[in-house]
């Protein structure tokens, strides 16, 4: 390898390696705060917070590393304008087309890594988070019941359990408290259960206990009832595993799926790891800058337009769930313009333009 290329590429790695690290670990805050919340409301148990901040960010990495990638790219061209080296790289003849060798050596891994996450690695992350969370509904100790302590079913009800079996479907001493807007029920038992019915909800199953049900605000109409056998239903968690949402199925399953959310999943997937080569491209010409000319002016042109890439992503795959754009027309109307803008960016950038009004000798 070229001495030139070599140092060029070492300047666009560490630069895109910087710039990576930042940015994961602003997202893992992110990451970290949406799995504790479930954690906290009992969707989650304390256990699996790992498991599940690692398969949240497999799925965001197709989002965060196109950004990583612009970012480092103009963070390195810039530094190079800023210190004067380009002009003197160019000085020797290397323009834009020569310097595609080493801009491709770290382009190309970046969208291979964001292709193999967006098509493959972040569907199956998602599909193995909501089979952990289902599977996790189906046991009262990983939804958030522990023996000895008040836990809120939602509504302002809760639960209360004493003692509980290792693998959490048996239990003892329960006290159930739930309220609507003008009732209160108070549930007890000695001993019960947990089943899940035919329709995938979690019910508690209590044996010779008492009920009181009376008015949550005034009056004095209690009834206490005993009963042999009583079931409570138990809130279930937000997200639950479907086998056929296109947002967990494989991408070649996608292909034959005619449904049109299938459709706008499959080019939402498709559509990264193309924008990553566009903002790639694009990165160079944007960079460019005078030796006293702030950088971070022109790095905020690149954020933006990340985020009108990005949104723009964002909604036309609305538009396709909808059926406000055609099936077939697909994101290849912001992908591929996106695509052939940047690359003329690029082979154009730093050419000099014909001087107007002045005859063809005097141009020579």
């Amino acid at each position: 390898m070229p001495k030139l290329d070599r140092y060029l590429f070492g300047e666009f790695a560490q630069s895109t390696f910087a710039a990576l690290v930042v940015l994961l670990i602003v997202c893992v805050g992110g990451a970290f705060t949406d799995v504790l919340t479930d954690i906290t409301r009992g969707r989650v148990p304390a256990g699996m917070m790992l498991s599940q901040l690692g398969l949240v960010l497999l799925n965001w990495l197709p989002l965060i590393l196109p950004l990583a990638l612009m970012l480092g790219m103009m963070l390195a061209v810039g530094r190079l304008y800023r210190d004067s080296e380009m002009p003197v790289i160019a000085s020797i003849g290397v323009g834009p087309r020569r310097m595609l060798k080493p801009l491709l050596m770290v382009v190309v891994p970046v969208v291979a890594v964001v292709a193999l996450c967006s098509l493959w690695l972040g569907p199956w992350a998602e599909r193995v988070s909501r089979q952990m969370i289902n599977e996790a509904n189906r046991n009262l100790l990983v939804a958030g019941l522990e023996p000895g302590r008040f836990t809120s079913i939602g509504k302002g009800g809760v639960v209360f359990v004493g003692n509980m079996s290792n693998d959490g479907s048996r239990f003892s001493r329960v006290f159930v408290y739930r309220q609507s807007d003008d009732s209160l029920d108070v549930t007890t038992s000695n001993n019960g259960q947990l089943t899940v019915g035919d329709d995938g909800q979690r019910y508690l199953v209590l044996n010779d206990g008492f009920e009181v049900q009376g008015p949550r605000t005034e009056g004095r109409n209690f009834k206490l009832l005993r009963y042999a056998r009583n079931e409570v239903l138990m809130p279930a968690g937000e997200k639950k595993y479907d086998p056929n949402d296109p947002e967990t199925l494989p991408t070649t399953s996608l292909l034959a799926d005619p449904r049109r959310e299938a459709n706008a999943q499959l080019h939402y997937r498709l559509a990264p790891p193309l924008l990553t080569l566009a903002f790639a491209l694009m990165a160079v010409p944007l960079a460019r800058s005078t030796p006293r000319q702030a950088r971070y002016g022109r790095m905020l042109m690149g954020f933006l337009a990340y985020l009108v890439g990005m949104n723009l992503m964002l909604v036309g795959t609305g538009w396709l769930e909808t059926g406000k754009l055609a099936p077939a027309l697909g994101l290849w109307w912001l992908v591929l313009p996106l695509l052939l803008g940047a690359a003329v960016l690029y082979l154009t950038d730093g050419r000099m333009r014909r001087a107007r009004g002045l005859p063809k000798a005097a141009r020579a």
